[in-house]
């Protein structure tokens, strides 16, 4: 994703991140390297980092002082996926081996947990507190929704409160506090963080019930991981949401999803229901509604070359396939 045009303002940027990512990640002992590296060289969208910069460079021209900052956000989000695949015992991410697959469920939290720590004593080095503040309370509601979302498993009872909770704390919250955290450290007015914040919440909502959409739907070669791995884990999401509600099936449906079995063996039954009604369009008039959002925030940030990207960055949520 980082090819893209819209991250070109900050293409020089990321590649200090990406650099810095390996750098701040060197561990005396061999086995946290070893894990940590093959983490970066998955790869992955380095959506976090490229926020913070964005919203950063609507204030500074020169950002080496967001750089750390970017490198944490990267750091925490990978720690969090490490930590993932241990509780849904995944073996692949990305198309490439998780380090829980390599190296075994402890080895995989020691690694998150270093690589957490790693991204806390970059953010301690500004000394700002109300950055740290932010960062806390962010990480806290994450871990939460984490909980929220083991409990509502195969729970075919939850509403789309349930379900808009879930994917705020999973996946809307870090992006949003990347956005207000770079704005935070280029020393934007106050209601301009506000707006770059909202804006990212609005974003990561679109983003992550895009994600939901994909699970279903999309090539597993593009998507770089199994398709229906949501439906196999008991996730309820919104497609599926729908389904429960206005499908003629509706009554098999949630038995089946009500069984961790028949979510294992009978996945692609369980995706031609949900496919044969209109959830995957209304889950697409949804991601479209917070897209749409996210856009009218940025009216509140002055007028310059960057807003277009962000802009445009809403746009290709929309239409993206991975």
């Amino acid at each position: 994703m980082a090819s893209f045009n819209f991250f070109n303002p900050i293409k020089t940027e990321m590649e200090l991140v990406e650099a810095e990512l390996s750098r701040k990640l060197d561990s005396r002992i061999d086995l946290l390297n070893e894990s940590s590296i093959h983490l970066i060289k998955a790869g992955g969208k380095r959506l976090r980092p490229a926020f913070a910069l964005l919203a950063a460079h609507i204030y500074l021209d020169e950002l080496a002082e967001v750089i750390p900052l970017a490198v944490a956000l990267e750091l925490i989000h990978m720690a969090s996926l490490v930590h993932d695949d241990v509780i849904d015992n995944s073996q692949t991410r990305r198309g490439t081996e998780t380090v829980k697959s390599g190296w075994g469920n402890r080895v995989s939290i020691y690694a998150g947990d270093f690589v957490f720590a790693r991204a806390l004593s970059l953010i301690a080095a500004y000394e700002r507190s109300d950055v740290v503040d932010v960062l806390a309370e962010a990480s806290m509601k994450i871990c939460e929704g984490e909980i929220i979302q083991m409990l509502s498993c195969y729970n075919v009872n939850l509403g789309l409160k349930n379900y808009l909770r879930r994917i705020e704390r999973k996946t809307a919250l870090l992006i949003s506090v990347s956005c207000q955290l770079g704005a935070m450290i280029a020393h934007a007015p106050e209601p301009e963080v506000r707006a770059l914040r909202n804006y990212g919440y609005y974003l990561g909502m679109a983003f992550q019930v895009t994600d939901d959409i994909l699970d279903i739907i999309a090539d597993e070669q593009i998507l770089g991981k199994p398709t229906g791995s949501d439906i196999k884990q008991g996730v309820i999401t919104l497609p599926v949401l729908y389904a429960l509600r206005h499908s003629f099936q509706r009554e098999e449906l949630a038995q089946l999803l009500a069984s961790p079995e028949a979510c294992r063996s009978e996945t692609e039954k369980i995706i031609d229901i949900i496919v044969d009604t209109d959830g995957i369009d209304y889950s697409y008039y949804i991601t479209r509604h917070f897209a749409r959002k996210a856009q009218k925030q940025l009216a509140f940030l002055p007028e310059l070359p960057v807003k277009k990207n962000l802009y445009n960055i809403a746009d290709f949520i929309l239409a993206r396939e991975f």
